[in-house]
């Protein structure tokens, strides 16, 4: 394999920053320092003015595979997570057909490993075809390779069918993640339930809803001693009960997504269906609660809940699918709130890289030191863009960022070593005619 030298970054030492040369052979990081000796036949890449992080982690991606290719599909989704500076992601299995036996993860694996861009662990579902009812053949689908297990798109309502996943997946150390929502509240619902819902005579989604379920999950983890993962928490309540909950030692982890950290409900006055997401954007008082989540540590991770949609389901307010791009956007959103003073680059580096592993039993990355593996985000906090929906990535094109001008863009990302990313540019052979296999 070519020897890579990243020339003249700012490398993450697992405390901090330094200005360093790092050079890369066989998949592994074999030399961190001032001027670092590479050998003949090196590929250097410039890294100056970059910060080299370690790769990202998204514990929360629709690939929309099976079934949904018409949205996306394993090479574009792919090529979204290196371009944004991923080097692994948990793909979501609300699909057709779902996640819910071996045969399915074990064929989403074999695609994403034939792209090479990004290394895809399918979330195995916590009951079969996501019924809410009975439990999938979870000890199958961790044999196959399933650490997480998810109904997203819907919460596993049944609090007897939680408690008896919680206790399953325990024997192995896996981890449930649920979509908070109890829906009886929310059948209907079309935005956030406050001040701008009421203006515009849209029936609101309470924030009770969301907490309801992260009251209940946290009980029975605290129950049954497993691990339980909340997913994209959106309220004030939900970050303070979780905040409670680990003081006491429950075994929660949670995270928040970028447009959560971002985006409030003021921007639905607009009726642009690229803001209907599921749980809505909310008021400005929940969000500066879910930065405070993030900066403090209650909140562990940023996760994307990259969903998404051909046009045809994004036309219309009333009747839009939720769901909005993520992959592409996520550094610079988060490297912003680091840039305005909201969390530190060490909160960045934890919920992006090091706690999505931890949470998803991904070998943890740190520190960038000699014999880690050569997974690395080249990316420029000086760096200005504009989202053009178009040109990225993602096959769809619902990012509510596009038109924005950004600060903060990945230069290259590295995979076991290889460039995936090469100066903004996908590093790997045109995708496959047709995109993904016919299932």
């Amino acid at each position: 394999m070519t020897r890579i030298a990243l020339r003249g970054g700012r490398v993450w030492t697992g405390a901090g920053t330094e200005v360093a040369d790092i050079v890369v052979a066989d998949g592994s990081v074999v030399a961190v320092g001032p001027a670092a000796a590479a050998g003949s036949g090196t590929d250097d890449l410039d890294a100056s003015g970059c910060l080299v992080l370690p790769g990202f982690v998204d514990l929360h991606v629709h690939l929309r595979v099976p079934g949904g290719e018409d949205a996306e599909d394993v090479w574009t989704g792919s090529a979204a997570a290196a371009a944004g500076g991923f080097c692994d992601i948990v793909a979501i299995g609300n699909t057709q057909p779902p996640y819910d036996t071996a045969s399915v993860v074990r064929t989403v694996r074999a695609e994403a490993e034939a792209a090479g861009l990004v290394r895809v662990h399918p979330a195995g579902c916590v009951t079969r075809g996501r019924n809410g009812k009975d439990l999938a053949e979870l000890h199958e689908l961790h044999r196959a390779g399933c650490r997480v297990f998810t109904d997203d798109g819907t919460p596993v309502a049944d609090a007897a069918i939680m408690r008896r996943a919680l206790e399953y997946v325990k024997g192995f150390d896996g981890v449930v993640a649920d979509h908070c929502e109890e829906r009886s509240l929310t059948d209907g619902a079309q935005m956030h339930e406050g001040r701008v819902s009421g203006r515009l005579g849209l029936q609101g989604w309470p924030a009770a809803a969301e907490e309801i379920i992260v009251a209940r999950d946290i009980v029975l983890a605290e129950h049954t001693g497993s691990r339980v993962h909340l997913q994209h928490l959106s309220t004030a309540g939900s970050v303070e009960m979780v905040r409670q909950a680990k003081a006491r030692g429950v075994r929660v982890t949670a995270e928040v997504t970028p447009h959560h950290l971002t985006l409030t409900d003021d921007l639905v006055e607009g009726f642009d269906p690229v803001f209907k997401v599921n749980p809505p954007i909310r008021g400005e008082e929940h969000v500066l609660a879910v930065r405070t989540g993030l900066a403090d540590g209650t909140i562990d991770a940023v996760a994307t809940d990259h969903a998404p949609h051909t046009a045809e389901v994004k036309e219309e307010w009333t009747d839009a699918a939720c769901g909005m791009l993520g992959l592409e956007t996520a550094a610079s959103l988060v490297w912003n709130l680091v840039a305005d003073g909201t969390i530190t680059l060490d909160r960045m580096v934890h919920a992006m890289c090091t706690n999505p592993a931890r949470i998803a039993s991904l070998p943890v990355r740190d520190a960038i030191t000699p014999g880690v593996t050569a997974d690395l985000c080249v990316f420029d906090p000086e760096a200005t863009w504009e989202v053009d929906a178009v040109g990225l990535r993602s096959k769809a094109t619902n990012s509510p960022y596009a038109g924005m001008t950004l600060t903060g863009r990945v230069r290259h990302t590295l995979l076991d070593g290889r460039p995936t990313l090469r100066d903004g540019e996908i590093a790997a052979p045109v995708p496959p005619v047709g995109g993904s296999r016919a299932w």
